[in-house]
This record gives structure tokens, sequence and C-alpha cells, in this order.
């Protein structure tokens, strides 16, 4: 055994000194005109097996020989993360409720830009002001929000597999550019999978069937990666039916690199080696065979115990090169598509200047984003929109009238415009606009996030009664209230579906002094507040709204735009709606699909100011087969007096089946702008395989023959017009 040992060290220092010695040879990898893959080879072959390990810790030193940093990594989900202002747009879950992919796509090649400008300014100025960064982005989180009571819902794009997968790929694509042969970021999925609870997250165990992961936990990722093409993808902490997720040869290999053809690398979250550790109860042990069952499971890149704990890994023969030389492929291969290791100016990008961030063009993307986003969920008596030239007053109160929301992962808020301010700049001189808090959001304010738990101190009482006051003596009361990052964040489940602190006895309050009231919801997730939707004629959702979101709402009130926004989610009707958060069968009644009961407000619902009507489907075919497909047409005509915008949804139902099915599910959507009196045709086509459901029998997705139903509408519940195809 010893001279086992003793043959494979010498055999191991002799391949080192090699290396090290070959790397006066040719740098083929320096040749642009090369394919990438054999640049990342050639230098590969080069660096020693120290150097190898320093370039998969996602936070190393500079690899000195070769002058190649490691820390190349940022953050930019609804912008860019930087010392200095960049443009703050409407967090992720208002994205979605826009339903409108261009605008999406649009967004995410602002981020690009701008995450694109800081690198260059830094590169081509040695002291170039504001924080250095790297080109690989740690967005889009694509989590499904199952429960409503995650405190990330805001990161994420709703509870619907399909609509998800839609966002992702049109995020993805944004961000990475359409170059085809440079990448603009590269862009990180996060966090798969499964993964949609903060409470000891760390050593959560999901218990997931085979079927739920195949038709409503993975599909989204899926998406993303085959079609959108995303480069990078986090592993999450928890694990899957008690596999960490970060040592899940299964869910890594099997699935994400083999089945479908993932080309980037795999990143571990932060701390996620430490996990395996010190986190999962079962599954504790050393870091080096951490390590070594993280990389050899699938993980490619991670942290500081990558560096330290790769070379004794492969010495031991826990670790083969093999698979170690094909991490760094990954990694490196992603690089060199980002133009590292070419002269800058080959790089077409190279050439967006740092004049673009939080630019007016910019701010005018986060202006329109917000105001495609908000949400009119109930409107009786069309007490909206509001007509300045008939109002002399308005009181516009509430704990979030004059403050904005930030997240975590955002940048630094430059100029913003809370909504008192958007009411006030559009109202002008001529209207007389009085402000009181009225109460507290409340929430954890010892937490992670401290910045946005500190609240104003007042005496809640003399608070309440000065907003009922400036109701009572004003023509509208405008009340807005939600939850803040004390509330709903990373780290932090959100502890009720319900408004939190005093915000409900202040509308109550608000009220009785002033029956025309109108609440504006500023929440992430789901707000489950059955005495609003009872009471009150007007309410809005207008999310966590961004740098531009006070003149949105603004102009949603007064009617300059129409609202088409729709949700994303379902408002449940109580918290004994939802089944418990340790459930991860779906079909026991999460979401829209299989929810037990009347919702507060449905998934996909949203009003408007005008009216449209829905006629003249058609289907190409009323019979197809199990690889076939159908073309759908409707027309949509606006049948009101205002223009606006109508979000056309196709839902489709299997009559009779096998096992228990979706009430419905979304299988298209779009998003279109009509002009009072015209009509539009909308195209929608569905393949036989979007009808499929998981197979548990023969571990694949199955088309059933039988009937199923075509539903469109304006809503998962306002259907206006359906059809039927039959699968032979």
């Amino acid at each position: 055994m010893k001279k086992i040992l003793a043959v494979a060290v010498f055999s191991f220092l002799f391949v080192s000194r090699i290396t090290a010695a070959d790397s006066n040879a040719p740098a083929l990898y320096l040749d642009v005109n090369q394919p990438v893959d054999q640049r990342v080879a050639d230098l590969i072959s080069r660096l020693t097996l120290e150097e190898k390990a320093t370039l998969l810790n996602h936070r190393g030193p500079t690899v000195e020989r070769f002058n190649i940093r490691s820390d190349q990594w940022n953050q930019c989900l609804n912008g860019v993360q930087w010392d200095k202002p960049t443009t703050l747009f409407p967090v992720c879950v208002a994205m979605a409720a826009t339903w409108d992919t261009n605008l999406v796509h649009a967004t995410a090649n602002v981020l690009s830009d701008e995450a694109r400008a800081i690198y260059n300014g830094w590169h081509l100025k040695t002291n170039a002001p504001g924080q250095h960064k790297g080109l690989i982005y740690r967005a889009p989180v694509i989590n499904i929000e199952r429960n409503p009571y995650w405190g990330r819902n805001h990161e994420a794009w709703g509870e619907d597999p399909f609509l998800t997968g839609r966002m992702a790929v049109s995020y993805v694509q944004g961000l990475q550019g359409d170059d085809p042969h440079y990448l603009k970021l590269a862009a990180t999925l996060k966090h798969y999978a499964v993964n949609n609870v903060e409470t000891d997250r760390q050593k959560l165990n999901a218990t997931v069937s085979e079927r739920m992961l195949h038709e409503y936990w993975l599909p989204h990722f899926r998406d993303a990666v085959v079609e959108g093409k995303a480069c990078s993808l986090m592993a999450s902490y928890n694990a899957i039916n008690g596999t960490p997720n970060n040592i899940n040869h299964w869910l890594l290999t099997d699935v994400l690199k083999n089945d479908w053809g993932f080309q980037g690398f795999v990143v571990s979250d932060l701390g996620g080696v430490k996990t395996m550790v010190e986190g999962h109860e079962k599954k504790q042990m050393t870091y080096e065979d951490a390590v070594a069952q993280s990389l050899m499971a699938g993980c490619d890149f991670s942290d500081k115990e990558f560096m330290d704990n790769i070379p004794s890994a492969v010495r031991d023969g826990k670790l083969s090169e093999a698979r170690l030389n094909d991490a760094l492929t990954r990694v490196l291969r992603v690089r060199f598509r980002l133009g590292e290791f070419d002269p800058f100016d080959a790089v077409p990008y190279s050439k967006i200047s740092p004049d673009v961030i939080n630019s007016d063009a910019n701010r005018a993307v986060a202006l329109k984003l917000a105001q495609e986003a908000i949400v009119l969920l109930q409107n009786r008596g069309d007490i909206l929109p509001l007509d300045k030239n008939k109002i002399k007053s308005i009181a516009v109160l509430g704990p979030l009238a004059d403050r904005i929301l930030m997240n975590n992962y955002n940048g630094k808020a430059g100029k913003t415009v809370t909504a008192l301010q958007g009411i006030k700049d559009y109202v002008g001189a001529g209207v007389a606009v009085t402000h009181a808090l009225g109460g507290l959001v409340g929430g954890d304010t010892t937490g992670r996030w401290k910045t946005e738990s500190a609240e104003v101190a007042a005496d809640p009482k003399a608070e309440l009664q000065k907003a009922v006051e400036l109701a009572r003596k004003a023509d509208v009361a405008i009340i807005f209230v939600g939850t803040t990052a004390a509330v709903e964040q990373e780290a932090r489940d959100r502890k009720t579906l319900g408004l939190t602190g005093t915000q409900e006895e202040l509308v109550e309050a608000v009220f009785a002094a002033n029956p025309k009231t109108i609440v504006v919801e500023m929440s992430a997730g789901p707000l489950t507040v059955p005495w609003i939707a009872k009471n009150i004629p007007a309410v809005l959702q207008a999310w966590w709204p961004g740098e531009e979101g006070g003149h949105a709402i603004a102009d949603i009130l007064f009617g300059d735009v129409n609202p088409a926004g729709r949700l994303p989610h379902t408002i449940y009707a109580s918290a004994a709606q939802v089944p418990p958060l340790d459930e991860y069968d779906v079909t026991k009644g999460f979401t829209y699909m299989y929810v037990n009961g009347k919702p507060l407000f449905p998934f996909g619902h949203g009003l408007s100011f005008t009216t449209f009507k829905y006629d003249n489907l058609k289907l190409s075919a009323d019979k197809i087969k199990t690889k076939g497909q159908v073309d759908i047409t409707v027309d949509v005509k606006n049948t009101g007096q205002r223009s606006g915008d109508e979000v056309a949804q196709l839902y489709i139902h299997q009559v009779k089946r096998s096992v228990k099915r979706p009430a419905k599910e979304l299988r298209g959507f779009q998003r279109i702008s009509l002009q009072p009196g015209e009509t539009k045709t909308i195209n929608f086509t569905l393949p036989a395989a979007k009808l499929a459901f998981w197979d548990e029998h023969s571990h694949g997705f199955l088309v059933e023959p039988g009937m199923y139903s075509i539903l469109i509408g304006s809503s998962s519940e306002d259907i206006r017009t359906q059809g039927h195809i039959e699968v032979q």
C-alpha cells in the first residue's frame, strides 16, 4: 500500500511539474480564432492542481501566474447591485404580474446593459469610481410559489410553472444577449430545486413524489435551461427525499446535464458545502468528503471549501481529476464566452457606456413595468379612475404611502418617487394633498435586513386619529398598506397571510370616516384580507414597484393608464384554505390548479377600466394524435370607451382521466393593446405534449387519449369561450 501511495504521489508531482513547465508553451487559449473548447482545454492543461482548485472558489484570490480573477459574480434581480445608484425596477413577482414577456426581456436587457457598463467602466480605467464587478450574475430566482408564506416570493414569478418558465426564458435571454459568440452576462438560475421555505432551509428535507417533481417543481427550470440557454444554475440548500441537493447526482447530473443537455456550470448556494458538514443532520461528513461528493454529484463551483479541499480529495482518490477538469471546463467555458480572455475591444458589449446607468431611458422602462404590473383587484361602483378636475382634496394615508420598498437583491436607489410624491406630482397645486402614517406595518426588527425593519417612531393611537380626521375632511382617501422586508424577506417567512401591525385597523377606521376610500396594497406575497375585499370599493395591488412606482400608481388612479396587470398567484380566502407547508404535493390544495373552495381572488385575475368580448374561437382540428398539435385562434374586441390592454389566457382541462389532474392548467397567454371598438385575432399553438402528465409507471410524460377542454378567458375563473379537442 505504501509503495502504491508513493507511486501515486510521485506521478502527481511529476505531472504537476510538467504542467507548470509547459506554461511557457504557445498560449493557444489566448488565440481568439480558436474554438472555445480548445482554448479552455489548453488553459486547463497549463494549470496546477492548486490553481484549478482556486478557480473553482467563487470568492477565491487571483491566480497570479495567469492573472485570472476568481471573484467574478454579482446580483441584479430587479436592479444591479453596486455602490452607486442603478435603475431600481419593480420586484420580480411584479414583473410576472405584467404577463408581458417582451417587457420582461426589455427589463433584463437594461439590467445587463448597466452591469456591462459597470464592468466596462472599471476595465478601462484603473481608478474608475465604484466597486469592480464581474459578469456572472446570480439571477433570476425561478423557484415556484407553492408556499404563500414564503419570505422570498418577491424574488420569484408566481405559482404556475408555465408562466414562470415563459418569464424565465425572457429574463435569461435579456441578460445573456443575442450575440452568437459572446455572452453579455451569464445568468444563474436560483435555487434548484424544490426550494420555497426559509425556515430551517439549510437542513430542510422536502419529501416529493416523482410525479410532482416532473410536473410542478422542474418544468420551468427545464425551460430556462433548454430554451433560455442559462449558463449557470445554483443548487439549493435543501434536500429532496433525503439527499441534499449539493450532492444529488440525480438532480445535478442525470436530469440537468444528461437529460436536459445543460452545458453550463452548477454553483452551490453560499455555504452549501458547509450544510453537509454542519446542517443536514444525517449527512454530516468531513469537508473533504463534502467537497468530493459535491463535485462527483455534479456541483462545479463553490466556496473556499472547494479551494481548500480539492487537492487532497484528488490525492486521496475521492475526486477524479477527469471530473475536476469537467467542472473547470464548464466554468471556464462561460468565462471565455464572456470575453474575459479576449482583447477588450473584440467584445461587442465593451462599447456600452457607463452613461446608460440609471439613465432617463432606463427609468422609462422602470415606469412602464410598474404601470403594467399594477392589478385592479376590484372597482365596485366604478370609483376608479379618479377625475382630478372634480376633486379638491385627497388624504394619502398609510405607513407605505411615502416609502420606497427595497429588497436585498436590488441596487442602491438613486432618485425615487413614492406614492405620495407621485400623487402630488400628478394633481399639482390645484388639489390639496394631506398625509398621515395612520399606523405601522410592524414585523421582525431583529432580523438580517435591519434597514427595512425600522419604522418611524409614532404614537399609534394619535396617528390613527390623525388619519381618520384627514380622511373625513377629504373628497377621497387613498390608503397604502402592505409588507416590508421586516415581514417577508430572505431568511424570514411570513407569519400571517393578512396585514401586520395596525394596518387593518387603519383601513376600517378610515373607511368608517369616508366611504370613498381606495386601498393600494404594496406587498410581494398574496394578502388575505377578506374584510377589505368585502367592504372597500376599489383595491389595487401595486407590489414593491421600484423607483418610478409613485408615478405609475398615480397614472392608474387617475386613468392615464388603464390597468391590465394579472395576478401570478392565488390569493386564498383564508389561511385554513392553505395545506400544511411541509406538504409538497400540490394536488392537496395548493395553487389555482388544485385549490379547495373559492379563493379571495383567483390566479390570472385583474380588472380594467374598459370591457372586452371574446368571440369566434376556432381550432385547426377537432382530433389530433398524441404527437400532434392544434392551432387556436380567437377574436378579442374592446367593447368599452377606453383604450386598454387585455391578457388572454389559455387553459386546458382533461375531461376524463386516470389520475387526479388540475381543474385548469395554463398553456398560453398574450397581452394585447386595443383601442375602443378594435378587434384583434389571437393565435395559440398547443402541442399535444402540453396535455401530458408524468406517469410514475413508465417514468415519463404520458398523453392519455380522450377529450380535453380548451378554455380561453380573462382569468383562471373568468373563462369567456371554450372548445374541445380529442386526442387519439
